[in-house]
């Protein structure tokens, strides 16, 4: 059976952040062993390795883009910042110089996505493949009276535990930044359904060949 080789960008912090601290690897690893881990700038480690993989996952930093930023444009301490463009370069580089499958996934913005994308649930993903329409059958309550209460709502959904970690972000908002497991599942199956598929369409071309 072949296997595949998977590149998964921004992998524990869902767009959360530029690029991985050390802590954060840490948990990754121990919670996938088998994974190699690298800590890296994570659009530079696309643009050097994207033809050693088969199906790449990425999901670039968020928070320019996010609704919640544009609702706070208003507060006393607002930082403006512009829109980060890697979300777009990295759409339009894979759908033009990548062979394999690829999903980008993000927020839903504050303006009208620039390059036309699929919406499930509160995610936006681009992909060179065809989504399903349900991607999770998972029920998420939304509603917290704290903020403690949010985040461990949110391990539990998630199934994992921060405790060990000893970085300095927001334990609520790495929860918060994560895709939900069976949505990735789901995507993960359908890339591997497509390969099957083709692969299966190959060996009937080459028997009526022969």
């Amino acid at each position: 059976m072949k296997k595949y080789r998977i590149l998964n960008l921004y992998a524990c912090l869902g767009g959360n952040r530029y690029k991985w601290d050390e802590e954060l690897a840490k948990l990754y690893q121990e919670r996938f062993p088998n994974d190699k881990v690298i800590v890296a700038d994570a659009h530079q480690y696309l643009l050097y390795h994207y033809k050693e993989f088969d199906f790449i996952w990425t999901s670039p930093p968020c928070p320019s883009h996010s609704r919640m930023t544009l609702s706070q444009k208003t507060t006393t301490n607002f930082n403006a910042k512009f829109p980060d463009m890697k979300l777009y370069e990295e759409i339009i580089f894979l759908d033009n110089f990548f062979d394999g499958k690829y999903c980008v996934e993000n927020v839903i913005p504050y303006y009208e996505p620039l390059i036309p994308a699929k919406k499930r649930h509160r995610h936006l993903y681009w992909t060179n493949f065809n989504l399903p329409n349900t991607l999770s059958d998972r029920v998420f309550e939304g509603k917290f009276s704290k903020m403690v209460d949010e985040r461990k709502y949110l391990e539990k959904w998630h199934e994992i535990d921060t405790s060990k970690y000893k970085g300095k972000q927001d334990k609520r908002k790495i929860a918060r930044n994560l895709v939900d497991y069976e949505a990735g599942k789901t995507i993960l199956e359908t890339v591997f359904g497509i390969e099957r598929k083709q692969n299966v369409n190959q060996v009937s071309i080459f028997d009526t060949l022969t």
